[in-house]
C-alpha cells in the first residue's frame, strides 16, 4: 500500500497594501480627493477630511514613504536628538511624550537620534542634514554660540531649540526662563530666613547655566548675601555623587542652610547626603528643586519646587517646527519664554 502523501499547508498570499485606490473605492471619491483629504486640504469639507481618514484608519493604509518622498522631496520625518549625557529623570521620556502627542493625527513620523556622550554634538545633526533624514529637528542642551545651530541657519534647515542661544540670527526656540526659577528661588529661600545658599548650576556650556548663576546673583546682591556656588559638581553630576559632595558640605565648617538644585534626581541625591549627616530638610537646611515629575512628593519632604512641564514644551516644539516647516509663521511667532510655578511638596512644619 502506498504511503500517503501529504501536501505541504498552501502559503497564504500577503495581504495587498492598502492604496489610495482602496479608499477611493471604499468612499466613491476620487483618488485625488482621497490625496486632498488626508493631507487636510483646507478645500475639503471637515466630514469629507473625516470620513477619509477614518477608513483610511481602519483598512490600515499608510502612505508608501518612498513614493512620498519622490513625489514630495519630503521624509515626514522629525527628528529628535537625545544628548545622553543627562541623569535628569523623565526629562527625554516627557519631551518624546509631548513631541509624539503633536505628531499625532499628521503625516509625521518622530525618529529618536542619540547623541553619545564621547561624540561630537554636531555629527548627528550634520548626518540629518547631509542625508536628508528628515525634514526638521528638535535641539536641547542650546549653548550660546551653538556651532549646531548655526549649521542649520547656513543650510536653511527647519529646526528648534528647547533652550535660547546667543547668536545675532533669530530662531525658533522654546525656553524656560532659568534667571526667573534661580531669582525666585533664591528670594523664596532667603524668605525663610536662609543665608548661607549654594547653587548648583548646570555645566557652564549650556546658555541656561549663565541664566541660573544671573538669577541667583541678583537676588543674593538685593539681599546683600555672598554667592555660594557648587564647587566640583553640576546639575549633571551622578546624584550619588553630590549624595557625597551633600554630606560632605553638612559636616563642614559654615554648612549651607539653603540648596537650589534643579534637577529632582540630583536634589534627591542632596536629601539623602544632609539627611545622613543628621540635617532635617525643612528645618536645618531648605531645598529647592525643578518639579518635571512626582518624584518627591513620594519622599514627602518638604521641599520647594518650581514646576516645569516638559511634555506641554515636547508638544509644543513640535507644533512650532510644523508651522516653521510649512512657512506658517514669521520665526518672531516661533519663540516663547515660560515661567515656571511655585508649589511645596509637602506641608512645613
Amino acid at each position: 500500500m502506498d504511503r500517503l502523501r501529504t501536501r505541504p499547508p498552501a502559503s497564504r498570499a500577503p495581504r495587498p497594501q492598502p492604496t489610495l485606490r482602496t479608499i477611493a473605492d471604499l468612499t466613491g471619491l476620487g483618488v485625488t480627493t482621497v490625496s486632498r483629504a488626508l493631507k487636510d486640504g483646507p478645500e475639503l469639507a471637515i466630514e469629507t477630511k473625516a470620513r477619509v481618514r477614518a477608513i483610511a484608519d481602519e483598512i490600515g493604509y499608510r502612505p508608501h514613504r518612498a513614493g512620498v518622498r519622490l513625489k514630495t522631496g519630503r521624509t515626514f520625518v522629525i527628528s529628535f536628538v537625545l544628548n545622553q549625557a543627562d541623569d535628569m529623570s523623565d526629562y527625554a521620556r516627557r519631551l518624546i511624550m509631548g513631541i509624539s502627542q503633536a505628531l499625532s493625527g499628521t503625516q509625521y513620523h518622530l525618529q529618536v537620534l542619540p547623541q553619545y556622550i564621547d561624540q561630537d554634538p554636531i555629527d548627528p545633526v550634520r548626518y540629518i542634514v547631509d542625508t536628508a533624514a528628515a525634514d526638521g529637528v528638535i535641539l536641547t542642551h542650546s549653548e550660546p554660540q551653538d556651532l549646531r545651530v548655526k549649521m542649520l541657519l547656513e543650510r536653511d534647515f527647519p529646526f528648534i531649540t528647547f533652550g535660547r542661544t546667543e547668536l545675532a540670527t533669530p530662531h525658533p526656540y522654546i525656553d524656560t526662563d532659568n534667571f526667573d526659577f534661580a531669582y525666585r528661588a533664591t528670594q523664596a529661600l532667603i524668605k525663610r530666613g536662609r543665608k548661607r545658599i549654594v547653587i548648583v548650576l548646570p555645566p557652564a556650556q549650556f546658555t541656561y547655566s549663565g541664566h541660573q548663576l544671573g538669577g541667583y546673583r541678583r537676588a543674593l546682591f538685593e539681599a546683600g548675601l555672598a554667592p555660594r556656588i557648587a564647587e566640583g559638581v553640576d546639575l549633571y553630576s551622578p546624584a550619588f555623587t553630590l549624595r557625597t559632595y551633600a554630606n560632605a558640605l553638612a559636616t563642614g565648617s559654615d554648612a549651607p542652610d539653603g540648596i537650589i538644585c534643579g534637577s529632582e534626581m540630583q536634589a534627591l541625591g542632596m536629601i539623602l547626603g544632609f539627611q545622613e549627616a543628621g540635617f532635617v530638610i525643612g528645618k536645618d537646611v531648605d531645598i529647592v528643586n525643578k518639579k518635571t515629575s512626582n518624584m518627591l512628593d513620594l519622599v514627602q519632604l518638604p521641599t520647594l519646587q518650581f514646576h516645569e512641564d516638559h511634555i506641554r514644551v515636547g508638544h509644543d516644539c513640535a507644533k512650532f517646527l510644523l508651522k516653521r516647516i510649512e512657512g506658517d509663521a514669521p520665526v518672531s511667532e516661533l519663540q516663547r519664554l515660560d515661567l515656571t510655578s511655585f508649589s511645596e511638596s509637602a506641608t512645613r512644619s
